[in-house]
């Protein structure tokens, strides 16, 4: 089992910076990628970014590349995202998942097979 403790929502303006991190518990020997997800009320979830835990790669929706950054700590087992030039449409509630095993070479990091998932931190983001 693991655990997820997500943090640094809140309110910013149009063009302002948040930073989210998810810190994983429990049983995190195995961790094979973290990532973001963001969600509206009555709305589809959104893949925001993710990272492969032991290469390294990220990868990032088109709707926040260039704005976004996604980082990690390996020894903490958390992951933090800046969040840079935020527009309205990005709020949402944030929630981070983890994948704690290889699916198939045709699943990726942007596709919805993950284990573990947050409650989520909301951001609001004001015109």
């Amino acid at each position: 089992q693991v655990q997820l403790a997500e943090s640094g929502g809140g309110l910013a303006q149009a063009g302002g910076s948040l930073t989210l991190s998810c810190a994983a518990s429990g049983r995190t020997f195995s961790l094979y990628a973290m990532g973001w997800f963001r969600q509206t009320p009555g709305k589809e979830r959104d893949f925001v970014a993710a990272i492969s835990w032991r290469g390294g790669s990220i990868d990032y929706a088109d709707s926040v590349k260039g704005r976004f950054v996604l980082s990690r700590d390996d020894a903490k087992n958390t992951i933090y995202l800046q969040m840079n030039n935020l527009k309205p449409e990005d709020t949402a509630v944030y929630v981070c998942a983890v994948r704690d095993r290889y699916y198939s070479s045709n699943v990726w990091l942007s596709d919805p097979e993950y284990d573990y998932w947050g409650q989520g931190t909301q951001v609001t983001v004001s015109s």
